[in-house]
This record gives C-alpha cells, sequence and structure tokens, in this order.
C-alpha cells in the first residue's frame, strides 16, 4: 500500500492551523489536504493554557478570523470562550474531520525531483510512525515548546514545603482556598492569575523582579456594541476590526516615535487606578521603553482592583532564595507561602521541533532567512505563521495564509510545482522577533533569521503588509519556480 499523499500538509491545529485549512478550503475546494496535531484537542494555546484567569490580551475582532465573525460580548475573552469559537469556526467549515490528533511531526524531507515532502509522524497514542507525503508543507505550530515552560532553579527550592506549580501545566485539581500564594513574574500571565486567584487564596503575592507596562482598557467594546446593533453581522465584525486595527497601529507607532510621552501616560494611568501614596515609580515604571517587550493589557483594571483593596500585593525585589515556608528576598524579607507559582514564561522551539532536510541536506533554521515573514531561503514549498508581537498574532496569520492560497494558485497557472525563496541579499542578520523580553533573549537564537529590507525583513505593521502580501507581485527576483525533477541548484544561484 503506498502511503498516503495530501496536497497540503498543515502541522497544527490551534488558531493558525484552524485558520490555514479554512482559508484553503474557501480558495482551493478542490486541494486535498490533513492538519496533523500532537495534542487530542483543537485550540493550541487556547487549549493548552488553562490556568485561572486565562484570556487574550488581543481584542477578538482582530485575533478572530476576518472571515468569521465573533459575535461573543467581550471584545477580550477568556480561554474558553476563544477554544469554542475555534471549534465552531473549524465545524463550520468543515475542517475537523481533516485533522489527525496525537499526531506528532518529527522530521520532513524534500525530494527535488519528485517535488514532495515525505514527512514522519509519530502517533502520540501508539507510539506508532506514520509517513505521510504532501506536495506543500505548511507549520502552523508558534513558536514556543507546548511540553513545559521555562521554569528557572531557585536557590533552596527543594526545602520548599510547599508546592510549585508552572501556568503551562496547571493541575486541574489544584484548591487554593485558604492558601498563601506567591506568584513570580510580570508579564501577561502574572498579570491574569493575580486577580484570578485572589478571588480564592487566603493572601497573593506578585513577586516581580522588574515592573512591566500596563494598559487597562474595558474587556467589552462599546462602541463595538452600538455598531453591532446597526449593521449586519458581518458588516458590524469589519467595521470594529478595522477601528481596532487602526487604533493599535498608532499606539505602537506614537510608542516608538515618543516613548517618553506614552511613558508617561502609562505611569499616570495607573496612578489614578492605585490608592493615594502607592510606589507607581518603583512597580509600575520599567527600564525600557514601551515596546522593547509587549505592552500587557489588564482588561478592567482588575489587577489594578486587587492591589487597592489589598486581596493583592505587589512586591519588587529578586529572590534570594527558597525557605522551607517561603521565599527570602534580596531585600531580607521573607514572604510566606504555601504555593508558589513561576510564571517565568516560555521556551522558544522553532517549527515544533520539526527538523527539515532538502534533497538530504539538514537545514540549520538558524542559518536561513525569512522571506516574507513566512518561507525560509533554500527551503522549497514551505511556509510558517509567525504572527505580531505588537498587535494580534491572527492579523498575520490571516496573510500568510492567503499569500500561501496565491502561491498555490500561481504554481497551476505556471504549471511550475516547487518555488524556493533564494539566499537574501548580502548584509546584516537581525533576530526574527525584535522583542527584549527574557523569553525571547534566551530562545532567539534558535529560530531563523531576517534581512534587513523588503522582502527579507519581517515588518511589524499590518497596513504595511496587507497590500504587498494580497496583491503584490509573486514573481521577483529573490524567488524560483521550477517544475519537478528539475536539476537542483544552490539556493544562491539565481
Amino acid at each position: 500500500m503506498g502511503r498516503e499523499h495530501v496536497d497540503v500538509l498543515i502541522v497544527g491545529a490551534g488558531l493558525s492551523g484552524i485558520g490555514a485549512a479554512c482559508h484553503l478550503r474557501r480558495r482551493h475546494p478542490g486541494r486535498t489536504y490533513a492538519l496533523v496535531e500532537a495534542r487530542d484537542a483543537i485550540g493550541g494555546t487556547w487549549d493548552l493554557f488553562r490556568y485561572p484567569g486565562v484570556r487574550s490580551d488581543s481584542d477578538m475582532f482582530t485575533l478572530g478570523y476576518s472571515f468569521a465573525p465573533w459575535t461573543a460580548p467581550k471584545s477580550l475573552a477568556d480561554g474558553d470562550t476563544i477554544r469554542d469559537y475555534l471549534r465552531r469556526t473549524a465545524d463550520e467549515h468543515d475542517v475537523t474531520r481533516h485533522i489527525r490528533f496525537r499526531h506528532r511531526v518529527q522530521r520532513a524531507d524534500w525530494d527535488s525531483q519528485r517535488a514532495r515532502w515525505t514527512v514522519q509522524v509519530r502517533r502520540e497514542d501508539t507510539a506508532e510512525t506514520v509517513v505521510l507525503t504532501c506536495s506543500f508543507l505548511y507549520a502552523c505550530t508558534g513558536y514556543y515548546r507546548y511540553e513545559a515552560g521555562h521554569t528557572p532553579h531557585f536557590t533552596g527550592q527543594e526545602r520548599f514545603t510547599g508546592r510549585i506549580v508552572h501556568p503551562q501545566q496547571w493541575p486541574a485539581a489544584l484548591d487554593l482556598t485558604g492558601q498563601r500564594v506567591v506568584v513570580i513574574g510580570s508579564g501577561a500571565t502574572a498579570v491574569t492569575l493575580v486577580p484570578a486567584l485572589a478571588r480564592q487564596a487566603a493572601r497573593v503575592t506578585m513577586l516581580q523582579r522588574s515592573p512591566t507596562y500596563l494598559l487597562a482598557l474595558s474587556s467589552r467594546d462599546r462602541l463595538a456594541d452600538a455598531v453591532r446593533r446597526l449593521l449586519p453581522a458581518r458588516l458590524a465584525h469589519q467595521t470594529v476590526r478595522w477601528k481596532n486595527i487602526l487604533l493599535a497601529t498608532a499606539n505602537y507607532q506614537l510608542s516608538r516615535r515618543a516613548p517618553g510621552l506614552v511613558r508617561g501616560l502609562l505611569r499616570r494611568g495607573a496612578a489614578r487606578r492605585l490608592p493615594a501614596g502607592f510606589d507607581v515609580e518603583r512597580h509600575f515604571t520599567p527600564r525600557y521603553d514601551p515596546w522593547d517587550q509587549r505592552l500587557c493589557v489588564v482588561p478592567d483594571g482588575d489587577l489594578f482592583r486587587v492591589l487597592s483593596d489589598g486581596r493583592a500585593e505587589l512586591v519588587t525585589d529578586t529572590v534570594d532564595s527558597f525557605t522551607a515556608r517561603g521565599i527570602r528576598l534580596a531585600s531580607g524579607r521573607e514572604l510566606p507561602a504555601d504555593v508558589v507559582v513561576t510564571a517565568t514564561g516560555l521556551d522558544l522551539l522553532a517549527l515544533g521541533g520539526i527538523a527539515l532536510r532538502v534533497d538530504g541536506v539538514e537545514v540549520d533554521l538558524p542559518e536561513t532567512v525569512a522571506y516574507q515573514g513566512m518561507m525560509l531561503s533554500g527551503v522549497p514549498n514551505f511556509a510558517m505563521t509567525i504572527g505580531y508581537t505588537n498587535a494580534s498574532w491572527t492579523l498575520k496569520a490571516d496573510l500568510v495564509a492567503g499569500y500561501v492560497c496565491r502561491l498555490l494558485r500561481h504554481l497551476d497557472r505556471t504549471g511550475t510545482q516547487i518555488v524556493t525563496p533564494l539566499a537574501s541579499p548580502p548584509g546584516p542578520r537581525t533576530p526574527l522577533i525584535g522583542l527584549t523580553s527574557g523569553y525571547v533573549r534566551r530562545g532567539v537564537g534558535r529560530l531563523p533569521r531576517q534581512g534587513t529590507r523588503a522582502p527579507w525583513r519581517l515588518h511589524q505593521n499590518y497596513l504595511r503588509d496587507l497590500l504587498p502580501m494580497r496583491y503584490g507581485r509573486l514573481t521577483d527576483p529573490n524567488v524560483r519556480f521550477d517544475r519537478a525533477g528539475a536539476p537542483r541548484r544552490s539556493p544562491v544561484d539565481a
């Protein structure tokens, strides 16, 4: 029996993968495809993270799909609602039956003579190896490791008599009633956890080494509510979506061009929501400029509220060591704790750990350069999705999916079967992700790189990407289209 072959193999059934499959079905209904998902459910990040209060800090009119109107009341939604939206979208577009759950891609080998990938997949439920072939491989895996988050080792943690929990592996049965909880971290996860835990625990302390910029926003978009009452669902969705795109772009551009102004606005916004005398300078004034790291949104100001009413405390200090009953700080203070939550970040993982090989040669990912932020120099018939870091992930995912569909149509129209980005122009190589966050600094060296100018530079700007990715020319000197069986040439050959 021959190996099963599909035209397009999508890796990952999260936000990017479901969207990619929907775009493919809508624009190429005759093409065969499959999704392989290592876990046993749809949702990716939104199925993996089950810690209390998990939610989006991107609005759902832009984090949701352009073709699937967001109809839930809250614009900043909780994880369960987002997961339900993904499942419903997959069902409505007949994608769910194409998903192979508990299928983990281990490696993929490209053969230029046959113009196809041979993909080795491990069945997580049976431990057997399955081999699939495809004409185009589309990685929608995100860029962090699902199996475990980043957990540094703290001096003395083995003598701590309480429990240490990482949010990425939150125990479903963990009962914090009457417990003293210390959350180590200052990013989006910690900002989400503290208000949620304060509803249950006896005492919650957020311990941050350094502050993060926080912006309080209403979880409901009142203008969106009004627009949805006046316009049909799809038109209302597009109207609010564009309003939010423009506002987010303006926010980012202002932050980069006038960081002092934005820093002051955010600081004053925090001060207004906190009691008089609260040390805003110490606890809410980061050492970096806005958007050097991702800005954290606080829906309905809930973190400020629990800090104001005393249900939670914010401490800015560093861990000296764990003790039997808590954490000793560099200042000498000891924080008593029954449970310590290490909201200390993610561990980056390129392409979900897939090993690529092209015509027998291993692909060294850090040596490749991303074309249009989605293809890799020297790697044929391959695309990946890496969303925006300063806006909703799905805005870029939608553009990438549309671009892939255009590429497939171009291959059909020209009678070619292979598309390969060539070597990028000489010059500096920079990290693919430009943030200075700890999780980025720790792992960005494992990712592909980017160049300094288009089409080898990953723009963090939807408005700048929209026209070239949706309507721009597909043929340029940086890309080669070939027929199957054509002599293999080095990527540097034009």
